[in-house]
């Protein structure tokens, strides 16, 4: 270990080892950031330029609250740019009420240029002329439907043949959920474009193998959202929402795949032993009605409270602060970001064994991995961890996880991954 000595003024003489070592000459400039790990990071101020495509606010949900999250973590050392949707999808497409984020506080992009145009070609033409023009030396985009095939599909070929830029995938699923033949010859063909990909479940992993064999993929966690942040306490939190402890959570667009039916159907057997309040909160994009017969059949309305809409950014927090449980009850799934949610409240989460989970939640340190399709392992876990009183002990976990969860470790990934087109993080020094 090198040290150094800190002077009146805040200034610090970087060592010679440390200079030689980083190659470092009078003039050159530095970059000095702190790490989500709180470790101070000195390296050679060698930023590159990155365009990124993706939704960001005005729009809702997972997808653009990542993309955005992502733009500023990158833009902390790197020249960014960040061509965002103005129109996302056709009202006439989207299953849910809108696509709009009703939001008071949006997760906001500084500096973002609102250009493409999903129902019109000549912004999607406009959109890769303006990367080329960047010069950059790395193109950044989600992907998870093959809604967007045409439109990235044009871009990436104008781009590639045009500059040297490198393209990188972030694949938030890589066959859409509920896929159809069409949808993976779509994929396939705008995937092909790729230089580098990040996916974040190893089920992902092995459909972008299987349909690109010699890919360069890396796998990594998916980042916290703690950017939701609002903490209040969990009693004002679980009276605002109308509930009474203990309280479980069902967080997210409510969708078959989710296997809510699951974790309905083992509320009797949670109730026999813990006078529980399933939260389901989350808009239904259909089937509503099957899910409150069974609520009725069931006998458990006066334990099940549903919050049916999209819920805005401000507006989180107090859900998650009243649970002292999240449930995935997934049938099928690649990743999730609502056990990310959790995680970022430090709620310990009961998930199923399906896609990227069980490679997230630790079984018996940061919750309970259970078999999809079982309301009995649901209503096993869920009284387990609530008579072993499990709580404090998980969220003890999840506090010694936030490295592995951060963004800056997915931006260390990216740096690492893109090689020759990013410099890779120097080691810290402490």
């Amino acid at each position: 270990m090198t040290l150094a000595t800190l002077t009146q003024k805040g200034q610090v003489t970087i060592p010679k080892v440390i200079r030689d070592s980083l190659k470092l000459n009078t003039g050159d400039k530095v970059e000095i950031f702190v790490t989500d790990k709180k470790e101070t990071v000195i390296r050679p101020a060698s930023p590159q330029s990155i365009a990124m495509i993706g939704p960001t606010a005005p729009f809702r949900g997972g997808i653009a609250h990542y993309t955005t999250l992502l733009f500023r973590h990158l833009k902390n050392r790197h020249d960014v740019r960040f061509f965002a949707f103005k129109r996302q999808y056709p009202g006439w497409l989207f299953p849910g009420k809108t696509d709009i984020d009703p939001s008071l506080s949006l997760f906001e992009a500084p500096g973002v240029e609102r250009v493409l145009d999903s129902m019109n070609p000549l912004t999607w033409i406009a959109t890769a002329q303006k990367i080329v023009r960047t010069r950059c030396d790395l193109v950044i985009l989600p992907w998870w439907v093959s809604f967007w095939a045409p439109q990235f599909l044009t871009i990436l070929s104008l781009v590639k043949h045009r500059s040297n830029a490198k393209i990188l995938f972030v694949c938030h699923n890589v066959v859409a959920h509920e896929s159809r033949f069409f949808d993976r010859v779509l994929t396939r063909m705008v995937l092909k474009k790729g230089d580098f990909f990040i996916v974040h479940s190893r089920e992902d992993e092995n459909n972008l193998r299987a349909m690109l064999p010699g890919a360069v993929i890396r796998r990594q966690f998916h980042p916290t959202y703690d950017a939701f942040n609002f903490a209040m306490p969990s009693e004002t939190c679980r009276k605002a929402a109308d509930v009474s402890a203990p309280v479980i959570l069902f967080f997210g667009f409510v969708r078959e795949y989710k296997g809510l039916k699951y974790l309905i159907a083992a509320m009797p057997e949670i109730l026999a032993k813990i006078p529980a309040t399933l939260l389901i909160v989350g808009e239904f994009w259909k089937d509503k009605a099957e899910y409150l017969k069974m609520i009725d059949d069931l006998g458990i309305g006066a334990h099940v409270k549903i919050v049916d809409a999209y819920v805005p950014n401000e507006d989180v927090g107090a859900y998650f602060d009243a649970a002292d449980l999240v449930v995935q009850p997934y049938v099928s799934a690649t990743g999730s970001g609502v056990v990310q949610m959790a995680f970022g409240f430090k709620k310990p989460v009961v998930a199923t064994a399906v896609g990227s989970l069980p490679e997230m939640v630790e079984h018996g340190k940061t919750g309970f991995v259970i078999p999809p399709g079982d309301s009995s392992a649901i209503s096993d876990a869920v009284i387990r961890f609530f008579q072993e009183d499990r709580a404090a002990g998980f969220c003890e976990n999840i506090k010694h996880q936030q490295y592995r969860f951060s963004w800056d470790h997915l931006v260390d990934g990216i740096e690492k991954m893109a090689g020759a087109s990013l410099p890779a993080a120097a080691p810290p020094i402490l």
